[in-house]
């Protein structure tokens, strides 16, 4: 490590500490004598180490697994717990003393904005691990890794940022993966972390092998660095994750995406390949419907190629797992592929609207309903209508005719309805009904009035008051008048055509 500034051992302290202090202190503003305590003791370690140490991260170059340990840290409201850090002391503070630490969700600007200012911890909704060096390196994080299999290769990772945003002790740490009984299987040392003029998560790790037998570890992390003014580091999201050969999964003849639409059985061929590295791998596909999330293993899908024929609206994902013959069934033992995806749209909604019926030299509006974006429209045939490309044309054919309304959206979904055009000649107009509520001629109706007719229809009592009336709409009568019920008798209606065709008059027998 080093301080960005010559010196030899042959310097005077006192005059490297009076200059740090005016350059260090000074810009902290802290106490001058504890500045300078704190100084010395750094200095005297810098000097002695005499070299900085550098490494770069070894992470997997293969395939993952998901994730079978992640320490996260949890959330504000489901804290995960971690044992208590070794020589160190927990504080309730986002900005903890030298030799403390805390877990908080964000960090204000600390020591009189020496630290970054963090609104949220790596990942954006949870909690990150904050420690203030204490003066003296040593070990500070100590848990037992449970669940793995034995003979695996796992990825070991963890997210790291130096809090200091001036020219300080920079963190060291050192990451040990150790059995239970002290053994080290593979150790890390990220070299000093440099300070950035913003915050900036970095992603530290390697990869190891657990023993044939061994399926527990002990996690060990020390800080290589002394306390003081400076070596203060945060850290998230520490995960063991399955390594493997590299795998990829493709859908034939389209890449790792692919497109179509909601409900149409389609199949998508899917192969996948993966290089040397497991002695007899077996294969397992899997599927998500919640963008990754959770992973399901398709039934009978243990070959590197599998069909699908997705059908419901939204994102499909598929991946293929692999792991050694007799270790499939255990997710831990799992690596994955990169997900490939196959979007199917929405289909459009379609309503040709009720049949209808249509009186000699008359036209209709078709009353066709439909729902979606962008969305463009035909009827079949076109004949009798005045525009088949129109959602609601004007028909005024003189045969029965079935007409198929088809709506498309622009990516080509389509969906489709049906509706029946009856010419008529003259309509029946009921005489009797019985609103008893029998299910047997409850309400007066009168085929052939119908919305888009524009007939009116009215119904007065023997005293000529109005009791019913209908305009362009179905005639739907149940008895009552203002929600109360009529009394039997002798009822008069009136149907006006409004288009040039007589008026029609009559009775009507109300039965109770």
């Amino acid at each position: 490590m080093k301080l960005y500034r010559q010196t030899s051992l042959q310097e005077p302290v006192e005059a490297v500490l009076e200059e740090l202090r005016m350059g260090i202190c000074d810009k902290w503003m802290l106490k001058v004598t504890y500045c300078k305590v704190v100084l010395y003791k750094s200095i005297m370690v810098l000097m002695a180490w005499g070299i900085t140490m550098v490494s770069e991260a070894q992470l997997c170059n293969g395939s993952l697994g998901d994730p079978v340990v992640k320490i996260d840290f949890g959330t504000p409201s489901n804290p995960q717990p971690i044992p208590p850090l070794s020589g160190y002391l927990f504080q309730a503070f986002s900005c903890p003393d030298d030799g403390y630490y805390t877990i908080a969700s964000s960090s204000p600007s600390c020591f009189n904005n020496s630290w970054h200012v963090l609104n949220t911890d790596h990942s954006g909704n949870g909690l990150f691990l904050i420690v203030n060096a204490n003066f003296t390196p040593g070990d500070f994080f100590l848990q037992r890794i449970t669940g793995l299999c034995p003979g695996t290769t796992y990825e070991f990772a963890a997210w790291l940022m130096n809090l200091i945003r001036y020219i300080a002790i920079k963190p060291n740490l050192l990451f040990n993966i150790e059995t239970t009984t002290g053994t080290v299987l593979q150790s890390y040392n990220t070299g000093d972390i440099p300070e950035t003029t913003t915050p900036q998560w970095n992603q530290y790790g390697f990869y190891f092998t657990t023993p044939p037998g061994i399926s527990e570890v002990v996690l060990r992390i020390r800080n290589n660095a002394p306390g003081g003014i400076g070596n203060d580091v945060a850290i998230d999201d520490i995960t063991f994750r399955p390594c493997g050969p590299q795998m990829q999964a493709i859908i034939s003849g389209n890449g790792d995406s692919a497109s179509g639409c909601e409900g149409n059985i389609i199949p998508f061929p899917m192969e996948a390949n993966i290089t040397q590295g497991f002695n007899n791998p077996s294969f397992q596909w899997q599927s998500s419907r919640d963008t990754g999330k959770t992973w399901q293993d398709i039934t009978g899908a243990v070959q590197l190629t599998y069909t699908a024929t997705p059908s419901l609206a939204g994102s499909n994902l598929y991946r293929i797992a692999a792991a050694e013959s007799g270790n499939l069934n255990q997710p831990n033992c799992r690596i994955a592929s990169e997900p490939i995806s196959i979007f199917l749209r929405p289909l459009p909604e379609a309503d040709a609207g009720p049949d209808r019926s249509i009186f000699p030299g008359d036209t209709i509006t078709i009353q066709a309903t439909a729902s979606g974006s962008d969305l463009s429209y035909s009827w079949s045939p076109a004949i009798g209508l005045s525009d088949a490309s129109l959602l609601n044309p004007r028909c005024f054919t003189n045969i029965q005719q079935t007409y198929t309304l088809t709506v498309n959206t622009p990516e080509g979904c389509s969906a489709t309805d049906d509706m029946v055009a009856t010419p008529i000649t003259g309509i029946y107009i009921p005489n009797a009904f019985t609103p008893n509520n029998d299910g047997l001629n409850d309400r007066w109706r009168i085929p052939g009035i119908e919305p888009g007719t524009g007939a009116v229809v009215t119904v007065y009592n023997r005293y000529g008051q109005q009791v019913y009336r209908v305009e362009d709409a179905a005639v739907n009568w149940d008895g009552n008048s203002n929600g109360k019920p009529l009394p039997v008798g002798q009822y008069i209606y009136v149907v006006d055509y409004k288009n040039g065709k007589p008026s029609e008059k009559g009775t009507i027998m109300l039965i109770r």
